[in-house]
């Protein structure tokens, strides 16, 4: 049995939407992005969406709107895709990375806390979260604090990281909250819905995600003025009353096209049902896997009141090679990711800043030790049992 790694989940519907679009003139900013953003700002509460044609490019404009610029700080976690760190450093700014919970894998908001506080007192408390190179405090004033100006947590694979501290932290030091709810679209935290608790919150719908759109994000925030300015970031620049060949802002091409809008707003109407169903893949997976040595399945804090199940990750004890399990399966038909490499050991971020192997333990072994299983909520339960069963033959044959 051949086993896809993921699939989106489609009907006619879509495919009659997108084809739909086709047969008008309006291929990119009509009435389908309109129609996209408004779902999206009665489905979270906000005052303001902003569709976009990827999460990072969302993330991109968030930290434009926030006013972060070259050598300001940013708390963020390294247990993520890249992207959550790369858009700090499109625009010159430092990641500031603490480690991360053992149990979600979302960022600790006690080191946050202790992360906070430490930079905002120049000296050796706040050496310790700074990079080896890459930014030095060496001609800071003391009685300058250091430009920390933002926390961007990550929902790592569909559950909210526990926001509420996070959020009194960044009261407390008057700092903003980029929430990266790529992954989580749909999951709630104490009742809340993921995205709608800091200044700003973007979803993706990469073809994995609950909703795809093939490639595209929506940004949601309750500012006014940020809202505005994003939006002429993400189509070349132009503010309101610009023509077409008028650019008030150095901006981008970030626009979601009429196609991809349609396609995600007619997957907005299925969400529930589209959510159900990897909540029931999941199950499964659970019900297979729990009993299974020397494999752990995900833990879900008392925060989480819904998780939205981005893709399904499981961790190996010490003792069992993850990647050659992973080679096993896939000698089998059966597709399997490591989930994440840690962002402070890629090349870049080590040629850049000095990180070394050891500096984030928590992340890296959990690096080692996660592994993404084929996820979908298109999978057959006859597949979830070929999977778990050779799971089973390999692990059995390793101890």
């Amino acid at each position: 049995m051949n086993v896809p790694m993921s699939s989106p989940d489609l009907t006619d519907a879509e495919r009659d939407a997108v084809a739909a679009v086709l047969r008008t003139p309006n291929l990119s900013m009509g009435s389908e992005i309109l129609a996209f953003e408004d779902i999206f700002r009665a489905y979270t509460g906000s005052r303001y969406a902003i569709g976009v044609s990827s999460g990072t490019s969302g993330l991109h404009l968030c930290v434009r709107a926030a006013g972060i610029t070259d050598g300001d700080l940013v708390i963020t976690t390294p247990f993520s895709f890249v992207a959550s760190a790369n858009v700090l450093l499109f625009e010159r700014a430092i990641p500031i990375f603490v480690d991360v919970e053992a149990s979600t894998g979302n960022i600790d908001p006690s080191l946050v806390r202790q992360a906070t506080a430490d930079l905002r007192t120049v000296g050796r408390t706040a050496e310790r979260w700074l990079p080896r190179r890459g930014f030095s405090t060496a001609y800071q004033p003391p009685d300058n604090p250091l430009p920390l100006k933002a926390l961007l947590p990550v929902d790592v694979f569909g559950q909210p990281a526990d926001m509420d501290p996070l959020l009194e932290t960044a009261r407390e030091f008057g700092l903003k909250v980029i929430e990266d709810s790529c992954e989580a679209l749909g999951a709630e935290y104490k009742g809340r819905k993921a995205g709608t608790l800091g200044d700003y919150g973007v979803y993706a719908f990469y073809p994995n995600k609950q909703i795809t759109t093939g490639e595209g994000a929506m940004i949601i925030t309750d500012d006014e003025g940020a809202a505005s300015f994003m939006r002429a970031l993400r189509n070349q620049g132009r503010a309101p009353g610009d023509t077409w060949l008028q650019h008030t802002h150095l901006g981008y091409n970030y626009r979601l096209d009429e196609m991809s809008a349609a396609l995600g707003r007619l997957q907005m109407t299925r969400l529930e049902e589209l959510l159900q169903r990897r909540q029931k893949v999941a199950d499964w997976y659970e019900e297979r896997l729990s009993e299974l040595p020397g494999i752990e399945t995900p833990r879900l804090s008392a925060h989480t009141s819904r998780v939205s199940w981005f893709v399904y990750v499981v961790r190996f004890q010490p003792g069992l090679e993850r990647d050659t399990i992973a080679a096993e399966l896939g000698k089998r038909g059966i597709p399997a990711r490591p989930y994440f490499a840690p962002i402070h050991l890629q090349p870049y971020m080590v040629e850049r800043f000095g990180y070394q192997p050891g500096d984030f333990p928590i992340t890296e072994e959990l690096g080692k030790r996660s592994l993404a299983l084929p996820f979908s909520g298109v999978m057959e339960e006859s597949q979830v049992d070929y999977i778990c069963q050779v799971l089973h033959q390999v692990i059995t044959a390793t101890l």
